[in-house]
């Protein structure tokens, strides 16, 4: 890959390998039931229970979490029984029926399970899984948790659509489903007008993204007459650069606006109105990472079009930047840790960018991003629970003995996302920073001011929260969750911890190869242990400014308002709604008035005054026809006048 901004890079479009898959037969033949479990669960739970009996409402949560169980357990079998099998065999296909068929168009409903889809089963499954018993305890007075449970199957099954499609059409729909399942979930709670408001947002942003992935479909059709993976990774190079390039971009646009990455980012803090569970299941478990999964699964496309992959990490290194800063200024819990999703997401995207030597690394870390990012939102979720579903940090402190359990799992993810040596994140994030450096100094050395942000604003969150005084109102009471909540927070701590042992004698690079492909080794300007050793220290300065800027000081109950423009403009999300309602949103209505007033005045005018004119002169004609013999005569009279008279002026001249 080499352009204008990634000078150096030379991975060769060549190197992504086509692999034939098999069919699937055996144990592979019930790969349709990984999606078609949480599918019935949510047909079950939406559909059937309220007609069939009200008994669903006291046990539809066991069932639609034991759907999401199964699902994980089959995934896991196929995982191993897929790690069992030859490198050359670790594709395989299973063909459902033929979707539609027009022409020399067709669409096949297939699934393929190769080493990236079978990852992305075991992370949604088994995270998903976690928040669904998670959701038992948290949702348990909610008198439409029986809806709840089919919400999240429903999304679980399209996530998993989205993973296990053999072609891009299936992409789309398991894309779709996504987002329905979002806008229920986010506007769970409607009689709320700020979560009737944040799912509008949402499903709206998201639209504008699937216009691209539906261009983008429209264009392979027209370009290779297909959209199945393995064929368009074989024509890809016969493409034109322009056309690679459109093709490159639009897919770049779906996944910005399903991953939360600038300039479409704005609805993912407004998603926090929706109940906890939701926030760690589209943080860390299924919507945002769809964005990483269609770049890292179209390599083939980006490969050849270096204008969309140099707009991947542009956009990547805006993003982590930008969601960094935004984490730094907010008050609220979830709004903290949603804008270190936005700042994870560009990382796992900026590795995406880099080409075959960074697509392990952002599967890598989208991997241990999702278990330490279920890990604290659901921590977040047990706080709240212990404190009135109050989420201002403002309002804790001194909550490390009132809430051990909660205290010691969110800290385990607290040192993952920050990198502390030895858990999961040193592993994954260092790596990406490594392979940044490697790449283009300019681009590692702002994803290392990344990583010392990331230091400060989550000792922030962790000071204001847990080790600060306590700054609670005189009607809470804090204490520890339940253990059907505490239980999957000390899974997912532990996963936290250990998800660096994917790391292990390279497996993660080696299982993925037969889909990312090998890239051209680049060696980073400075040995890999010097660069470890700045990524911890630029992370240690970002936990002692934390330490010295905030546990130093006595933390008022309410956010001072004299504060710098920074801060004003992070606590506003770097006006991000502000700048879409200027450049899009404003623009967008402008245009559509001036349409609305063409379509009124001239459109309608062509037409209503056409008929005015034919009304008004047949309202002038039908004063001639007045019954009279007489004025008839006098017509005919004054009609053969005028013919004479023509006549003569035609013999004279």
């Amino acid at each position: 890959m080499t352009n204008i901004f990634l000078e150096g890079a030379t991975h060769g479009a060549g190197e992504i390998p086509v692999v034939a898959p098999v069919a699937a037969d055996g144990v592979f033949s019930l790969l349709w039931l990984v999606i078609g479990l949480p599918l019935l669960g949510a047909l079950v739970l939406l559909a059937i229970a309220p007609m069939a009996s009200k008994a669903f409402d006291r046990f539809g949560h066991y069932l639609g979490t034991a759907t999401v169980a199964g699902s994980f357990l089959l995934s896991l079998v196929l995982f191993v029984r897929l790690l069992g099998s030859d490198a050359g065999e670790r594709q395989v296909r299973q063909h459902l029926f033929t979707w539609f068929e027009s022409g020399s168009i067709r669409a096949d409903m297939d699934l393929l399970l190769d080493p990236l889809s079978v990852l992305f089963l075991l992370l949604i499954t088994g995270v998903g899984s976690l928040i669904h018993v998670y959701s038992i305890g948290y949702m348990e007075h909610d008198p439409r948790r029986r809806r709840f449970f089919g919400y999240l199957n429903l999304f679980v099954a399209s996530m998993l659509m989205v993973v296990l499609a053999a072609n891009f059409v299936g992409v789309f729909l398991g894309w779709e489903g996504v987002g329905l399942a979002s806008y229920l979930l986010i506007g769970f709670w409607q009689h709320r007008p700020s979560a009737a408001a944040a799912q509008k947002k949402a499903f709206i942003t998201n639209r504008v993204g699937d216009i691209g992935l539906s261009l983008g479909i429209a264009a392979m059709f027209a370009t290779f007459g297909t959209t199945d993976f393995a064929k368009v990774s074989e024509l890809s190079g016969q493409a034109s650069e322009g056309m690679i390039n459109t093709i490159g971009l639009l897919l770049l646009l779906a996944a910005a606006a399903k991953s939360a990455q600038v300039p479409l980012q704005g609805w993912l803090l407004d998603a926090m109105e929706g109940p906890t569970p939701v926030s760690a299941l589209i943080h860390a478990a299924t919507m945002v990472t769809a964005g990483v999964y269609l770049v890292v699964r179209s390599n083939f496309i980006f490969e050849h079009a270096q204008w969309a992959q140099t707009a991947v990490v542009v956009v990547a290194v805006v993003t982590l930047l930008a969601g960094a800063i935004i984490g730094c200024a907010k008050d609220d819990i979830k709004r903290v840790l949603a804008g270190s999703t936005m700042s994870q997401i560009g990382y796992m995207m900026l590795a995406a960018g880099l080409g075959p030597v960074g697509y392990p690394f952002a599967i890598f870390h989208l991997l241990t991003h999702g278990f330490f990012k279920a890990n604290m939102f659901l921590g977040a979720g047990s706080v709240m629970h212990g404190m009135n579903d109050d989420v201002d940090m403002r309002h804790y402190g001194a909550l490390t003995k009132a809430m051990p359990v909660t205290f010691v799992t969110f800290a385990m993810g607290y040192l993952a996302i920050i990198g502390f040596p030895g858990f999961s994140g040193f592993w994954s994030k260092d790596k990406i920073i490594e392979s940044a450096l490697a790449e283009n100094v300019w681009v590692g050395l702002l994803a290392l001011l990344g990583a010392g942000i990331t230091g400060y604003y989550m000792t922030r969150l962790m000071i204001m929260t847990f080790t600060s005084p306590a700054r609670w109102d005189d009607d809470v009471d804090p204490h520890e969750s339940p253990k059907v909540m505490t239980v999957p927070l000390i899974v997912l701590a532990a996963l936290s911890v250990l998800g660096g042992v994917l790391l292990i004698g390279n497996w993660i690079v080696d299982f993925l190869t037969p889909v990312t492909g090998v890239a051209e080794h680049h060696e980073p300007p400075l040995p890999a242990i010097v660069i470890t050793l700045i990524v911890t220290a630029v992370v240690a300065v970002g936990v002692l400014v934390a330490f010295f800027l905030v546990h130093k000081r006595e933390i008022p109950r309410e956010a001072p308002q004299d504060v710098s423009f920074l801060t004003r403009a992070a606590r506003k999300d770097l006006y991000g709604d502000a700048i879409n309602d200027a450049v899009f949103t404003r623009p967008g209505l402008a245009m559509a008035g001036g349409l609305t007033t063409v379509d009124r005045h001239v459109v309608d005018g062509l037409v209503e005054g056409g008929s005015s004119a034919t009304g008004g002169l047949s309202e002038v004609l039908r004063k001639l026809q007045n019954g009279f013999v007489r004025s008839y005569a006098l017509s005919l009279l004054a009609g053969a006048l005028v013919v004479v008279l023509a006549l003569l002026a035609v013999n004279l001249g």
